[in-house]
């Protein structure tokens, strides 16, 4: 199964190393999970992680967020993007994350933010799923 993790589930991932968005980032970066990942996406994750708020609650410098992401983009799939799909969605930002789960040919974005994407991934076969949901079928 190829996931594409939305920036919500990368922080979420960071913030508790309990929870099931940990759980995914890390067998996606042991390699027991495919991931996806685009530059736009990558460079999306780099700006929401570096932000003051983030690093003072994860307790991580710019320098821990730049290894974290090292290790993403080192274990992850690399999707480029042939074809745009926007607009789509009310938010660019979940837009970008689509485009990378379709041209990726994805199985499935995970995200908190179901409602936002509504059935839009659905039309190209892909499922819409959350980190909890997705960890306990697994």
């Amino acid at each position: 199964m190829k996931l594409v993790l939305d920036t919500d589930v990368v922080v979420a991932s960071i913030l508790s190393e309990r929870g099931a968005s940990r759980q995914l980032l890390l067998r996606v970066v042991d390699g027991l999970l495919k991931g996806a990942v685009s530059v736009p996406l990558m460079l999306e994750y780099e700006s929401v992680l570096k932000r003051s708020k983030i690093l003072k609650a994860s307790n991580l410098t710019e320098n821990d967020v730049d290894v974290v992401l090292d290790q993403l983009a080192a274990s992850m799939e690399h999707v480029e993007t042939f074809f745009l799909w926007r607009p789509m969605l009310r938010d660019t930002g979940d837009d970008m994350v689509l485009e990378t789960a379709v041209n990726g040919q994805a199985d499935a974005i995970v995200t908190f933010n179901v409602a936002d994407f509504g059935d839009a991934p659905r039309r190209f076969g892909i499922e819409l799923t959350r980190p909890g949901d997705i960890l306990r079928r697994l």
